[in-house]
């Protein structure tokens, strides 16, 4: 008997979704950082075995109050998770105030299939506060299944795992079981230059550019597997290039070595980065640029 089937995990921004995702699948699939709105787009996570295939959802946080069309479409790929679940998580972090009452959580009164409760970051937190979340989500929603965890130290993750195989129906390979994500390299070399530039940068840069890998060329150097990768920074003004260059290059130049030195351990080869930065005028509101970037 093979099982098989989409898990599928939605909540706020910054409630440790990435992270979860990462603890699960066993791989760096999601950007993860302290900011909020680091994840923009959905992104499959998928673990194989012989008698297993489980495909692992990480999606952008719901925001409320969109104040740009990729917003919008990412809250888009939020709503997306309830139309293909096999299992849903919803994923509480377990120190922020409880809110029941939002537009993404008040869609699970009508989801059919599992709903697994998981109250995070359990391990900054103490026995009470964890009680009053976990009573106040059951008094709003019914769960299968209530799971606290630390996504950070993965603190039970493996109890999750289990019990997501337990409930998973039978079904069919929906991929190659040597498949890992449902992405190809080039959108995670984009997503590790993008991740460096959170944690670099500060106030609004982060959130105003969008990395795009125009050349991604594979070939041997000195006898080893070598890769040339350019990729464009697009960011919505003159003013955020200034930032992101930094006086005479200093600052690309850090965000180069450091996303070089991610991108080499994730790949397992040398490569060389070049890194250009692009003025796409509020390119957050351009339809057509949105497309470009994989906003569909």
């Amino acid at each position: 008997m093979h099982k098989s089937g989409f898990v599928n995990i939605i909540g706020e921004p910054n409630v440790g979704k990435s992270t979860l995702m990462n603890a699960l699948v066993g791989d760096k699939m999601s950007v993860i950082n302290r900011k909020p709105q680091t994840t923009r787009h959905r992104i499959m996570g998928i673990f194989n075995d012989d008698e297993y295939q489980i495909i692992f959802s990480d999606t952008p946080g719901w925001i409320e109050s969109p104040g740009y069309k990729m917003q919008e479409v990412m809250n888009k790929f939020s709503y997306s998770t309830f139309e293909d679940a096999d299992i849903i998580l919803l994923i509480i972090d377990v120190l922020r105030p409880i809110d029941v009452d939002n537009q993404l959580t008040l869609r699970l009164s009508n989801v059919t299939v599992p709903k697994f409760l998981i109250l995070n970051k359990i391990d900054a937190s103490h026995e009470s506060q964890i009680k009053e979340v976990k009573d106040s989500w059951h008094k709003a929603f019914s769960f299968n299944e209530t799971f606290e965890v630390s996504a950070k130290d993965e603190t039970g993750v493996v109890d999750l795992f289990n019990a997501i195989k337990s409930a998973l129906p039978e079904g069919p390979e929906y991929y190659p079981k040597d498949q890992l994500t449902d992405k190809p390299e080039r959108f995670f070399i984009s997503e590790m230059i993008r991740g460096q530039i959170l944690a670099q940068y500060h106030q609004e840069i982060p959130y105003s550019v969008e990395v795009e890998i125009e050349e991604f060329k594979e070939s041997i150097l000195r006898g080893e597997d070598f890769v040339h990768i350019r990729a464009n920074i697009h960011v919505s003004r003159k003013t955020q290039k200034a930032i992101l260059i930094g006086k005479q290059g200093a600052a690309i130049k850090q965000l180069g070595i450091a996303s070089r030195k991610d991108i080499e351990e994730w790949l397992g080869k040398r490569i060389h980065l070049e890194l250009y930065v692009r003025v796409s005028d509020d390119w957050r509101n351009d339809t057509n640029k949105l497309k470009q970037f994989g906003y569909k």
